[in-house]
């Protein structure tokens, strides 16, 4: 096969369908950059999850002056009910799920909120209105119930709560995020699609003699399949390559120079090793899609 024939062949197509090009090349470029959004959004919640579920703690609440449930109908945890949860923690039953915990006194929670509040508290909160509380770093986040069920109900505990239940909102926010952005994903692909399959047919009807005549010559399929096949690869490479781009940037400007700077809560961020990653998936996605459309196309004209 001659290669430079057949290339040849190609970008002549190319410049009779420019227009076709332009708009295979936009439909690709969109519907790519939704596809690396979710990606690196999966990446990003993947990092968080793993992140917070490190860090986050299950908190056994003792009760102050003011808790009102039925746990708690003597006032405050007194120091014997403090330490029957301190032995149940240190004890067989449960010790192998906890990595290590702390207890903080009411006088801690109560100075950590003036630290938040300010000053001007002081004369409006007292410490026994704050709760002394342990807090529990687990082997397994995913273990929390089993401090819940042997805390829950117990005289002197007030509530027990996972950190993580504050957190799973966002999760789940964030999941429905890339559900919306792989669906407009998954329809730009498909319009990209049939736009190449169309370009393709349209560039086969006008050289439709030039395919004639060269079944009559000899030519293979293969040959005369392959310039209209690289039309497509071509015009979706291009689009392919803005996309990476544009992730890219995204990421580079996005997050490295705005949100880093803006979301203090948030330390691990997607980066170069990510983006190295989904660029060549890009790359990957339009060459292919492009390929197999252009060379369904085409069959027609190469039946005998």
């Amino acid at each position: 096969m001659r290669f430079g024939l057949v290339l040849s062949e190609a970008f002549t197509g190319l410049r009779r369908n420019a227009s076709m090009v332009v708009s295979i090349v936009l439909v690709t470029f969109v519907s790519l950059t939704f596809v690396g959004a979710a990606m690196l959004m999966q990446m990003q919640i993947v990092k968080m999850r793993d992140f917070w579920v490190d860090r986050a703690q299950v908190g056994i609440y003792l009760c102050s002056s003011v808790s009102d449930t039925p746990t708690c109908t003597g006032g405050a945890a007194t120091q014997d009910q403090i330490d029957q949860v301190k032995a149940e923690l240190d004890g067989p039953a449960l010790s192998p799920f906890i990595k290590n915990y702390r207890f903080e006194t009411n006088q801690d929670a109560y100075q950590s909120a003036l630290q938040q509040l300010g000053s001007g508290y002081q004369g409006i909160l007292s410490a026994d209105q704050f709760n002394a509380t342990y807090w529990i770093n687990l082997n397994d986040q995913t273990q929390s119930d089993v401090i819940a069920e042997a805390f829950s109900g117990k005289a002197g505990v007030e509530q027990v709560k996972d950190q993580m239940q504050y957190l799973e909102p966002l999760f789940s926010a964030l999941t429905i995020a890339i559900y919306v952005a792989v669906g407009i994903a998954a329809l730009m692909l498909v319009a990209a699609v049939l736009l190449i399959a169309t370009t393709i047919r349209l560039s086969a009807f006008a050289r439709r003699r030039e395919i004639g005549i060269m079944r009559l010559v000899g030519a293979s399929n293969r040959f005369i399949q392959t310039p209209f096949v690289l039309e497509g690869v071509f015009a979706a490479l291009i689009g392919s390559a803005l996309a990476s781009v544009a992730v890219w940037a995204g990421v580079r400007f996005g997050i490295g120079d705005y949100l880093t700077s803006r979301v203090s809560f948030v330390t691990t961020w997607v980066g170069a090793g990510d983006i190295a990653i989904v660029i060549p998936v890009l790359i990957v996605i339009g060459v292919v899609l492009a390929a197999v459309s252009a060379g369904f196309a085409i069959r027609r004209w190469l039946r005998a």
